[in-house]
């Protein structure tokens, strides 16, 4: 599975249609093959060379964070756990440099609720977890909430850009 990651809502993206199109074109992913960029730009009709400097643009430019695979990593001896926290309003941007500055914070979302930061932590093994939340709760002063997954779903989001 491949993913695309927003940083920003689409109306504040500084794109064309060209950049929407690939946006749009890509969520489905790459191509496992020799060239899947070349393959991508053709049935996007770009060249090779241009596809890669316009995601490369949109990742300097902070519309999109990440391209890459997405793998499941509890195969692989790992784990995720999504997590949550109260940060008060005059240390949040604190807080959220604290957290996202650790390797294993996948991604991090504000959100209008009591637990206002949310976020995926990724480690190399499910032990690993509880002490990446222990040093998140050292260093921040607040009290981390684990929601490990108790089922998976697939659910094959896409959203027009």
């Amino acid at each position: 599975m491949f993913f695309l990651q927003t940083s920003k809502p689409y109306r504040s993206w500084p794109v064309d249609q060209i950049d929407r199109d690939i946006i749009n074109g890509l969520q489905g992913g790459l191509e496992i093959c020799e060239r899947p960029y070349l393959e991508a730009a053709q049935r996007l009709g770009l060249s090779e060379d241009e596809l890669i400097e316009r995601l490369s643009s949109l990742l300097s430019q902070g519309v999109l964070t990440r391209i890459g695979p997405l793998f499941q990593i509890e195969r692989m001896g790992g784990a995720f756990t999504l997590a949550a926290l109260h940060a008060p309003a005059e240390q949040y941007e604190q807080v959220a440099q604290q957290v996202n500055a650790r390797e294993q914070i996948a991604h991090n979302y504000a959100r209008e609720h009591e637990l206002n930061m949310w976020f995926v932590i990724a480690t190399e093994t499910p032990q690993e977890i509880d002490t990446v939340i222990a040093r998140i709760e050292r260093e921040t002063g607040c009290s981390v909430f684990n929601f490990p997954k108790s089922r998976e779903y697939f659910v094959e989001l896409k959203l027009k850009a």
